[in-house]
């Protein structure tokens, strides 16, 4: 029996696929081990371990295992209650379960428990797993306690962890990281460096200095972070990255590649940072050629990366470059069925022009979300079929999907750019009426823009005038160039006052404005008016070309 048990185990761990662990289940029946706790054990937590898309399908497996085991110990519960850690009303089901049977729940039980609880945000349950743990005697634990830490600290309760915290007997580096963080996620930089510098073994746990680099840097305070890092005893790949990642989104591109340079060791994640950096900052250009160096020193380029590679062709708008990333997508398998990657694969064919390819992806997939419903929404806007897009705004509309903010301004923008008035006032009484959604700025700016175009100026002031938010500068700047197009000299002078008010220093307006008074022979108000820019030190941008 113990050679059956030590072939079977052995079996179990190089197990790859869903055929292997089916044919390994068959031979558990055969050799009566359905019953055998630590066989079933490891059954369960290699369902976990697979790579199956969906999940479900291997963790539905492992709960019909389960069930048929008719004495499970706490072991196999705790392994059971793990591997449906990704849904807390199936655990907490579980969990009801193990306390009917007669097998005492014991640490390891409640450390998932509470880690489930912190994944799914779930206080109110957090909480009655707290007063289980007290009650079952379980809080001495430092993992317990540490995950107690852990979860008050991610659902915004820093003042319960803290009492956690002071409360514990037994404090690991884990704990302290732990408290941290906490303070870190609610923006208390002081509180957390206080926690941080009263440490022990500091020196020794990165993990400790990592958060609080990216503490830092999420909260926008760069120069903090910069000095925590330079104080590190030891970095690692992590602590680049978490700086790599604040200067890219402070836009300070130069310091993001010197420490990028300089790390030791770089991960898909650097790398996947510094093209991002390179994109959110207009680089396109300069972000595509560290995807194929990335390529170049054999590192594989992860669901993140692909994206960001797609978000940087959509700014290109290159067909060719465009094709190029779609046959790399197809060689090298990636998952596209995922809706993230899949609405990057469709905006980046749209904006390259390849709309057939963009509406076959579209169409193919076997579900529609709102995020993939707007990026073809938007392609077809680009490409001048708004009759088309406010179609598939209904056909999203029928299929049950709510739309929020981002939809109607894409929609909107849709409307604005094929003219269509009716529609687009339509749409937007709907965004208020119907989704109980309140306009913001760009969504008027999007209105004024197509009443301006479709002559309907005075109606397009009136809007501004009574937008129930302080309109900004884009919606005047809509309302110009509206002005420029029909040549209106009463309402490009008032829409220019404005504009000069919110923004002195954009030569954008005057040259609008000017561009009216030359069209009317004004040559006098446009010689003043440059006159002005000059006394002002507006200088016009220069133009330049794309190609």
């Amino acid at each position: 029996m113990s050679s059956i048990l030590s072939r079977i185990s052995t079996l179990l761990n190089s197990t790859k696929t869903i055929l292997h662990l089916h044919q390994l289940h068959a031979r558990i029946i055969q050799n009566g081990l359905e019953q055998h706790n630590l066989i079933i054990n490891l059954f369960i937590s290699r369902c976990t371990k697979l790579d199956a898309h969906p999940k479900r399908t291997t963790t539905h497996y492992a709960l019909s295992i389960f069930n048929l085991v008719f004495h499970p110990n706490a072991h196999l519960w705790n392994s059971i209650l793990k591997a449906h850690i990704s849904s807390l009303p199936i655990t907490i089901s579980l969990f009801n379960r193990f306390k009917l049977s007669k097998t005492t729940p014991d640490d390891y039980t409640f450390s998932s428990l509470i880690k489930c609880c912190s994944i799914h945000n779930g206080i109110w349950e957090g909480r009655l797993i707290h007063g289980l743990v007290v009650r079952n005697g379980v809080l001495g634990f430092v993992f317990v306690g540490t995950s107690l830490v852990d979860f008050y600290g991610k659902v915004g309760e820093v003042g319960s962890a803290r009492k956690v915290f002071d409360e514990m007997p037994e404090r690991n580096v884990v704990s302290w990281t732990a408290m941290v963080v906490g303070y870190l996620s609610l923006g208390d930089l002081r509180s957390a460096r206080v926690v941080f510098d009263e440490m022990p073994w500091r020196d020794c746990v990165a993990p400790a200095w990592n958060a609080m680099v990216d503490g830092y840097v999420k909260w926008g305070d760069l120069e903090s972070a910069r000095k925590v890092f330079d104080e590190m005893p030891e970095r690692n790949v992590v602590s680049f990255t978490c700086l790599i990642d604040g200067y890219a989104k402070a836009g300070d591109m130069e310091s993001a590649r010197e420490l990028f340079d300089r790390a030791p060791a770089r991960d898909v994640v650097a790398w996947s940072a510094l093209i991002s950096g390179y994109v959110q900052n207009g680089n396109a250009n300069r972000a595509v050629e560290m995807f194929v160096e990335m390529c170049n020193e054999n590192v594989k380029p992860d669901e993140f990366a692909m994206v960001n590679l797609m978000s940087a062709c959509s700014q290109i708008g290159s067909s060719d470059l465009g094709l190029w990333v779609d046959s790399y997508v197809t060689r090298n398998s990636v998952d596209i069925s995922r809706p993230h990657i899949a609405a990057a694969l469709i905006d980046m064919n749209a904006k390259c022009g390849n709309m057939d390819r963009a509406t076959c992806l579209f169409e193919e997939m076997p579900k529609r979300d709102l995020v993939l419903y707007c990026s073809m929404i938007q392609g077809l806007s680009i490409h001048g079929r708004a009759v088309q897009a406010v179609r598939l705004f209904s056909r999203m509309l029928e299929e049950g999907l709510v739309p929020d903010e981002v939809a109607f301004t894409v929609l909107l923008t849709a409307c604005s750019r094929a003219g269509l008035v009716e529609e687009g006032m339509q749409y937007l009484c709907s965004m208020k009426n119907d989704c109980g959604l309140v306009p913001s700025p760009d969504h008027y700016a999007c209105i004024v823009h197509l009443l301006g175009r479709a002559g309907h100026l005075e109606a397009a002031y009136d809007l501004i005038e009574s937008m129930p938010v302080e309109p900004h500068a884009s919606a005047w700047g809509a309302l110009l160039g509206a002005c420029r197009l029909h040549c209106n000299i009463k309402f490009g002078e008032m829409v220019a006052g404005k504009l000069f008010q919110l923004e002195p220093r954009n030569p954008s307006n005057y040259v609008l404005l000017s561009n009216i008074y030359a069209n009317a022979n004004r040559w006098t108000d446009v010689l003043e008016l440059r006159n002005r820019m000059r006394e002002g030190c507006v200088r016009k941008t220069p133009g330049q070309s794309w190609i």
